[in-house]
């Protein structure tokens, strides 16, 4: 997920005084619809990027985009909300997870346990992205984003994977209610993502106090 200003962002995406978040119209958007928003939703990505790598290292990130929302479009269930003023603004998708599809996501042992007992009637929606034009209010829309989804899909439970070194996103998630349950390595990407679920519900929310800490463990997908 990426919702906060970047260094050295441009006046027209930091300043721009027609990108109000409180005021940006949702609407939720088809998978056809999508495949037709592909290369400004890539555009999004790469203006979300905190860092601005050179233009090999963007063509990359890009198309390493591309590819992992091709595969999130194809899974059943895909769902996307967006954000428009002058144009795309914001964006959240995912698809929902059934109890035994977190082995999809890597999950394994005691913590895909866990999930099993907080998933109820396998209404578990998981968030692959959440992206907002840099801008100072940017995670007012990353939240309103989020939401609208998971309302969407009348979710009893959100889960999503952050990179570990990513504060930012690990600050803007958990400010939003989300809670970090255990942490996943990843070899293949070399890098380690922490896991945060979103109780929606009494129910779910009592099934998250109810498991044990130790029960939050380490994993590998």
């Amino acid at each position: 997920m990426r919702v906060r200003p970047r260094r050295g962002q441009s006046q027209k995406s930091a300043l721009d005084e027609s990108f109000t978040p409180s005021a940006a119209p949702l609407r939720r958007v088809n998978r056809w619809l999508v495949e037709d928003l592909r290369q400004d939703l890539a555009d999004l990505y790469v203006e979300s990027c905190e860092t601005e790598p050179g233009e090999d290292c963007r063509s990359r990130s890009r198309e390493d985009f591309l590819n992992r929302l091709t595969g999130d479009i194809r899974r059943p269930g895909f769902a996307m909300v967006i954000a428009e003023t002058d144009g795309l603004v914001g964006c959240a998708f995912g698809f929902p997870v059934r109890s035994e599809g977190f082995r999809w996501l890597g999950f394994d042992g005691e913590l895909l346990r866990s999930f099993e007992q907080l998933t109820e009637s396998d209404r578990a929606f998981a968030i692959t992205h959440i992206l907002v034009r840099p801008h100072p209010q940017s995670q007012t829309l990353g939240r309103r984003l989020q939401e609208r989804l998971l309302d969407d899909q009348q979710a009893s439970l959100g889960a999503t994977l952050v990179d570990q070194a990513d504060h930012p996103a690990l600050t803007a998630f958990r400010a939003w209610g989300w809670q970090d349950i255990g942490e996943i390595w990843r070899p293949t990407d070399h890098t380690m993502f922490r896991v945060l679920v979103l109780p929606l519900g009494e129910r779910t929310v009592a099934r998250l106090e109810g498991l044990a800490p130790q029960s939050w463990t380490r994993w590998t997908g």
